[in-house]
């Protein structure tokens, strides 16, 4: 056994452990965020938190123009500059 530091453990249930709530606040963990996991060959793991993407969609409010779409004709055509 090791004699380093234990900050925090949590109980494997299934496929799934939790992370506890101070390790998430402290590396800043949230829905939708990823975790890498890197085995090194001396056994250890790495966690490398991958935070989401925010904000691709967060100021659309949908099309607000004055011509009527038609989804199945103007999906694709949408935001491309036809001349």
């Amino acid at each position: 056994m090791s004699s380093d530091r234990v900050d925090a453990e949590s109980k494997v249930s299934g496929n799934q452990a939790n992370i506890p709530a101070r390790i998430r606040r402290e590396l800043n963990i949230d829905d939708g965020d990823y975790l890498r996991w890197h085995l090194d060959t001396d056994g250890s793991v790495r966690l490398e938190v991958v935070q989401r993407q925010s904000g691709t969609f967060a100021e659309f409010n949908g099309y607000d123009g004055d011509t009527e779409t038609d989804v199945s004709t103007d999906h694709d055509a949408w935001g491309v500059n036809v001349e």
